[in-house]
Parts: C-alpha cells; sequence; structure tokens
C-alpha cells in the first residue's frame, strides 16, 4: 500500500469474507459510515469500533453503502445487538455544497476523493435502510450530523426550521458529543439484555418519547418545534437555552416539545480524563485506509492527518460562530505527554515518515490546559466566557506544558521537525505573561506562514462574533514581525476573514 498500515493491526471486517477469515459467524454492532473506513483516531468510526472492540464486542464496518436497496445493508448479515449509524466526520450535505449551494468536486473522505459517495442527509437515509431490514433492531446515530441536529434546527441547504433528526431518522437513541463513554454503557446494557428503550438515562444521549418525561433533578424545557419554526425570536431563546446547559457539571436535562411527542437530552457526558484519553489514542489502529480502497488512489483525508498528533479536545474560545464547543464542550482534555510521545514514535517508525510531524494540537492548538482551575470542579462559566469581550480574570494563559511537550517531540530520534497547522489563539497567547511561547512558536514550528483567525475588521462584528478586537490582533502582528525579525527567518501571517457574517453590512 502507498500509505501502509502500522506493523501488527488490522482492520475491522467490511464484508463477509472478511468476518469468516476471523471465524465470525455474526457481529455484535454494525457500523454504517458515510466515510470511507480510514482506521484512524482522527476518524470517528474508527475510535468508536475501537472503544466496543477493547471491551470485547465484534464490530462489522459498512462504509458508503449503496443507500439505494436494502443489499448492502443485509451483505454482513443482522447484528446481534444494533446498528450504529453515522454521516461520517462532516455533516453530509455540507460534504457535498459549497456555501453558494454548488455541487463540489471532490469529497476528500471518499476513494479517490470521488463525490457523490453517499446521499444528501446520510444519517437519515441510512437509518431508513436499516429499518426496512430489520425492524425491531435498535439503531444509534451519532457523530456531527447527528449531534449538531439533536433538537429542531434551522436547515441552511433547505433554507427551513427542520425538526429533530431523531423524528426523521426514526433513530432509537442519538449520541451526541465524542461518543467513547456513552457507546461503552449503551454496548454494556445492551448485551446484558436491557431494551433500547429503557435507555433513557444515560448521560450524552438524547432519545424521543409519545409522553412527557419523568425526569430525575432538575429540567430545562425550551420553546417547542412548532414555536421556533414561526418565530425567529423563539428560535433564538431556544438555541440560547440549549447551549447553556452543554456543560457536564451543571448541565440540566432538556425538553423540546415536537407537537405531542418530546425530544429529551439527558446531561452531558463528563470529560475525559487523561487516562481516558490515553487509553482510547492507544488502541491499536492501523492509521491508515481499507486496502480496499488502493486501485482508487486511497482517502484523500488521510494526507491530513497521517503525521499529526490530536494533543487536546474541547475549547474555550466558544466563537459564537462554531461549533466546536457544542459538540466537544468548553473544557479541554489533554493527553499526557507520554501518550503524545508514544504515538509519536509509532510514526516515526512507519515507512513513509520523512521526518516531519505535521501538527500538534486540537480544535485550538495553544489550549492545553483548562481555562481556569474551577473548570474541572464546577464547569464553565454558565454567563461568561473566557477570551470574550476580554480575557477573564481568572483565565490560566500559560504556554509552559505546551512548550515542554512540543520540545520533548522535537528531540524524538528521526524526528526533523515539528509544525503546528491547527491554529493558535492569538489573544490567548498575547494574555500569556511569560511571552515565551511566541519565540519557540517563531523559532520552530511555523514553515514559513502562519495560519490566524482574526475574522472581522469591524469591531462590532467581532463582538457579535465573540472574537478580540482588531487592536489585539494589530498587537499580535507587530509582535510576530518583530520575533522574526529577531530570529533572523523572514515568515509571514495568513489570516483568515468570515464573510457574510450575521451583523456584517457588506
Amino acid at each position: 500500500m502507498k500509505v501502509p498500515p502500522v506493523a501488527g493491526t488490522r482492520f475491522f471486517p467490511v464484508n463477509r469474507g472478511e468476518m469468516e477469515e476471523r471465524g465470525w459467524a455474526e457481529l455484535d454492532f454494525l457500523f454504517v459510515s458515510g466515510d470511507a473506513y480510514v482506521d484512524h483516531p482522527a476518524f470517528g468510526t474508527a475510535v468508536i469500533a475501537r472503544v466496543l472492540e477493547a471491551a470485547g464486542f465484534r464490530v462489522g464496518i459498512l462504509a458508503q453503502p449503496d443507500w439505494r436497496s436494502r443489499d448492502a445493508f443485509l451483505s454482513m448479515g443482522r447484528p446481534r445487538y444494533a446498528v450504529l449509524v453515522s454521516a461520517g466526520n462532516l455533516d453530509s450535505m455540507l460534504n457535498k455544497l459549497t456555501a453558494s449551494k454548488k455541487s463540489r468536486s471532490t469529497d476528500s473522505y471518499s476513494p479517490g476523493g470521488q463525490a457523490g459517495m453517499r446521499p444528501d442527509r446520510a444519517t437519515i437515509a441510512y437509518c431508513s435502510r436499516v429499518k426496512e431490514c430489520w425492524k425491531d433492531l435498535p439503531v444509534i446515530i451519532g457523530g456531527v450530523e447527528a449531534s449538531l441536529r439533536r433538537f429542531a434546527h434551522y436547515d441552511y441547504w433547505s433554507d427551513e426550521v427542520r425538526r429533530s433528526i431523531l423524528f426523521d431518522s426514526q433513530a432509537d437513541l442519538l449520541v451526541y458529543g465524542m461518543g467513547e463513554l456513552q457507546i461503552r454503557q449503551i454496548a454494556d446494557l445492551l448485551s446484558r439484555g436491557v431494551p433500547v428503550g429503557r435507555l433513557q438515562d444515560l448521560r450524552g444521549t438524547v432519545y424521543r418519547t409519545n409522553e412527557f418525561p419523568e425526569i430525575r433533578g432538575k429540567f430545562v424545557e425550551i420553546p417547542s418545534y412548532e414555536d421556533v419554526l414561526s418565530d425567529k425570536k423563539r428560535f433564538a431563546e431556544a438555541f440560547r437555552m440549549q447551549d447553556a446547559e452543554q456543560d457536564a457539571f451543571h448541565g440540566k436535562t432538556v425538553v423540546q416539545r415536537h407537537g405531542a411527542s418530546f425530544i429529551v437530552q439527558n446531561p452531558p457526558s463528563p470529560p475525559l480524563s487523561t487516562e481516558e484519553m490515553d487509553a482510547v489514542y492507544a488502541l491499536p489502529y492501523t492509521r491508515t485506509y481499507h486496502p480496499m480502497y488502493e486501485a482508487a488512489g486511497g482517502v484523500p483525508a488521510i494526507a491530513e492527518v497521517r503525521f499529526s498528533l490530536t494533543s487536546h479536545r474541547g475549547c474555550f474560545g466558544s466563537c459564537s460562530f462554531c461549533a466546536i464547543h457544542y459538540h466537544q464542550g468548553r473544557i479541554i482534555q489533554s493527553r499526557s505527554h507520554d501518550s503524545l510521545l508514544r504515538e509519536a514514535r509509532i510514526l516515526t517508525e512507519l515507512p513513509d515518515f520523512k521526518g516531519y510531524i505535521h501538527d500538534v494540537g486540537g480544535p485550538t492548538a495553544n489550549f492545553r490546559i483548562p481555562a481556569c482551575d474551577q473548570q474541572l470542579v464546577r464547569g464553565a462559566c454558565r454567563n461568561r466566557q473566557c477570551l470574550s469581550p476580554t480575557p477573564c480574570p481568572k483565565l490560566r494563559a500559560d504556554h509552559s506544558d505546551y512548550i515542554d511537550l512540543l520540545r520533548k517531540l522535537r528531540a524524538l530520534p528521526k524526528v526533523k521537525k515539528v509544525f503546528i497547522r491547527s491554529g493558535i489563539r492569538f489573544d490567548y497567547l498575547m494574555a500569556d505573561k511569560k511571552g515565551n511561547f511566541l519565540e519557540e512558536l517563531c523559532a520552530h514550528h511555523v514553515s514559513g506562514q502562519l495560519k490566524v483567525a482574526p475574522e472581522h475588521i469591524s469591531s462590532r462584528v467581532l463582538a457579535l462574533m465573540g472574537k478580540p478586537g482588531c487592536e489585539v490582533y494589530e498587537k499580535f502582528r507587530l509582535a510576530y514581525a518583530e520575533m522574526n525579525e529577531k530570529l533572523g527567518k523572514k515568515q509571514y501571517l495568513v489570516p483568515y476573514f468570515i464573510a457574510s457574517h450575521p451583523g456584517a453590512t457588506l
């Protein structure tokens, strides 16, 4: 293979023949995915499948099945416990269309970059076929598409408010957020014979019911689907109320009426501990695409992550246009240095490794620690952002741990250079009074151009975005230029901007 697997690892079965090679007569879980099968920790399908495997379950991957008939869905037989469905790493409509609603010519998550390998609203389409095959089998949906559509939501592509995806998909349960803790609990309960209809108290899950639920503890009822369908202010109020409850420490159960039925979101799943994060990334990923895609030229998406390291999850930046904090939470969950160094050593032993680690980061590269000490005790503040409109007085702006990690990675044998490509928050960098990260960054981790995201030039729009004012970017720009001059380097900034953001007049 052009992108060979890690020695000693193996792929999950993708067809009946590969099941038989393992001596499996049936699966415990069938995982239907809108992406091609890439067994790498940057792909949600691989992570969830590996977590289930580690718990002793047999998992098969049905990647990008032909949704026009039942045949592909029946090909690996009826699984013992449930079918898991995800549209993939991206929302399937975003994957298909540009912001101008024009069809994209390529798809990085499909073999050979070929477009058109998944249906519109893939979660709904796949669930429909699964229900045709096995009406009584539990169907559990997750991933970004399902997670972000768990309540009544505005659908940009059709320019309408759609009801919760749980109704249109007819799935039995929705897992929101990252999912490792939830899927272990779900699998354990289903394997012990608990009916899926009784799985109504698991954190990090959403279910639908025809009766107002009996809820232990406090809950919030947000404006109904009918309310938000007809009133934009009620829609905004519903989202504000949802958003306030997306914290694992103080989030309440959220209920939304849809006609005579209800959507119930249980409180978020707790953040993973460092030990739990390390365990997820220590699972035996092959770190490449399945060999069945080799003839098509592989799966392009592997190129971006093949030699990259995910150091943490979560983002306390909480930009108003971004969904990361709604999916991963505001509390940073970091891996240990030992875990990252072990993974880096695996990368250095791959035959196609050229000495360059392409990225060490996460949603925001330089957020390696929680925003403040209180977040791991009381959660993120309900009515206060960590960086906007100005940094919170309790913000712990400190790059010491990140610098230490980067130095250890640079010292590994066979490593020539360690880049940072996932983006930094320059306002957080400027808030660090030690001031030593900028020199470390410019001296060792920029490949000539550093991408940053000031996002806009209007102070009014920036305030709506939850971003710092122009003066903060200007201060950073000057500091960056001065540091590169001091180091004798010609390195440049590449600023990113958002056009047509709500509040903008252009």
